[in-house]
């Protein structure tokens, strides 16, 4: 069933994508399924609506008149940290992994399937939309809060501070950070990663954790060359240390 949950209904996503019939097409199937969405056509105005409108989700185009969607996303990060989709028409790698080191959380490869677009933003939104809110160790769940030395992690603020100042990271780093930092100790392999987070199975090619890994790493004062925070198992996966 394609409804969504009343919870839903006041999420606002931005389309920018210079196809007016695919965009319109879109923007129909969303707003049949509960979403509020709004378009835009031009590469050139896209980040001031999006610094101004601050939307809870932006599916972005690659190619765009006036400034492509690579420019976009790197501009909007220090003002907009929610999650940006990006459309690719090509399916270059180098795309992907470039679209991800400039902020992006996901990709989806064109032509683009509403139902796929679709099952994307929900499962993105609700990782924002469902932190939990306030409990703790004591009572059995996991906790909201995660402090490593001078690193604290905050998952019902969806935040996180090194040395009280706080960290900017995507809605996409933060969940691969609290993901890796929740199981402190323990290696995660990418498949477990890529599952938890996207909720598909790993092909085993993607390297969207491995960018967000290495974009993560400088963030919490970690050394990209030798990590001691977040440390690459060879042939297995990631292993957030536990420091004493």
């Amino acid at each position: 069933m394609d409804g969504v949950e009343q919870t839903n209904e006041s999420w606002r996503i931005l389309i920018v994508e210079d196809d007016e019939r695919l965009a319109d097409l879109t923007r129909e199937y969303l707003e049949n399924n509960g979403l509020t969405v709004s378009l835009e056509s031009h590469g050139g105005a896209a980040v001031e609506r999006i610094r101004n409108e601050q939307p809870d989700l932006v599916v972005l185009d690659l190619m765009l008149p006036g400034e492509d969607g690579l420019s976009i996303c790197r501009r909007v990060r220090p003002v907009y940290s929610g999650p940006i989709i990006m459309l690719t028409a090509r399916t270059d790698d180098l795309d992907q992994v470039l679209g991800l080191e400039m902020g992006a959380d996901d990709y989806i490869g064109k032509p683009v399937q509403p139902r796929v677009l679709l099952a994307r933003i929900r499962a993105m939104l609700r990782r924002v939309d469902t932190a939990p809110a306030g409990k703790g160790e004591e009572s059995g769940e996991e906790p909201v809060r995660l402090k490593f030395n001078d690193l604290v992690v905050d998952r019902s603020m969806r935040e996180a501070w090194l040395s009280e100042d706080s960290i900017d990271l995507t809605s996409a780093e933060f969940d691969l950070l609290w993901l890796l930092a929740s199981n402190a100790g323990r290696v995660l392999s990418r498949e477990e990663i890529f599952t938890a987070l996207r909720g598909i199975e790993y092909d085993g090619q993607d390297r969207s954790i491995d960018v967000r890994v290495s974009r993560i790493r400088p963030k919490i004062g970690d050394d990209p060359i030798h990590p001691r925070r977040i440390k690459t198992v060879r042939s297995k996966g990631y292993l957030f240390v536990k420091e004493a």
